[in-house]
């Protein structure tokens, strides 16, 4: 396996499947198939989720509320997500504990690193719920973050594209993908893969982020064994 501790990072909007926003039940359940596929190889995941198919905190302050409140009504929304993702894995026979950086004991443990990395030895999943806990900060800022603290080998984050393209592959068919790319180029290019604070706090600590379609059954589990899918960034 090329990753032993890996960080999988996933969007809110990931969990919609088709709808047009809440949680679908049936994308939940394949999520946590294709995660069973890996932990029961050996590999210690953590996992990070957005809030955007319930709450987006700049949403909800362009709409007038208070960017601070909408923030922490945004990291509310990832934790509904990750008690749902926590419940699939669950149903799958997964061991899994939800860690806060937001203080609520009884639907969450707090946010220890020496706990979280405790619970991924033993091989249980790991989801952080809350953001950083602190506003003005994106989930992926988050993931890098919870990355670092845990010692994690990579940031694998999964979207419904296949990795970094030159120009949104959606809008432009002729938009041209990269197979791996540096920080340095990413920057010079201005290429969107994470927001800057996350990208650069990646960049400081030498950690590799790789792109990849987390829609495709299998692409988990290729990611994890090496294969070329999807796009990395790295020094």
């Amino acid at each position: 396996m090329a990753y032993k501790r890996i960080l999988l990072k996933l969007s809110g909007e990931a969990l919609m499947g088709d709808r047009q926003y809440g949680i679908d039940p049936a994308r939940l359940a394949e999520y946590a198939k294709e995660i069973k596929k890996i932990v029961t190889k050996g590999i210690e995941v953590a996992i990070v989720i957005g809030g955007g198919n319930i709450f987006r905190g700049v949403a909800g302050a362009s709409n007038g509320i208070d960017r601070v409140q909408a923030d922490y009504m945004g990291m509310l929304a990832t934790v509904i997500n990750g008690l749902a993702l926590q419940s699939a894995l669950e149903d799958e026979g997964i061991y899994t504990r939800l860690l806060t950086a937001i203080k609520m004991e009884q639907v969450a443990e707090p946010f220890i690193k020496r706990r979280a990395v405790r619970h991924l030895e033993k091989g249980r999943v790991v989801i952080f719920g809350g953001g950083t806990g602190n506003p003005y900060f994106t989930t992926d800022t988050a993931a890098v973050l919870r990355a670092i603290e845990i010692g994690a080998d990579v940031i694998l984050k999964g979207t419904r594209v296949d990795g970094i393209y030159s120009s949104d592959p959606e809008t432009n068919k002729n938009a041209t993908k990269f197979e791996s790319i540096t920080y340095k180029d990413v920057m010079n290019k201005g290429l969107k893969v994470m927001d800057l604070t996350a990208f650069a706090l990646s960049q400081e600590n030498n950690l590799p982020i790789v792109v990849f379609d987390m829609n495709t059954k299998g692409n988990l589990e290729k990611v994890i064994s090496g294969e070329n899918i999807g796009t990395k960034v790295d020094k």
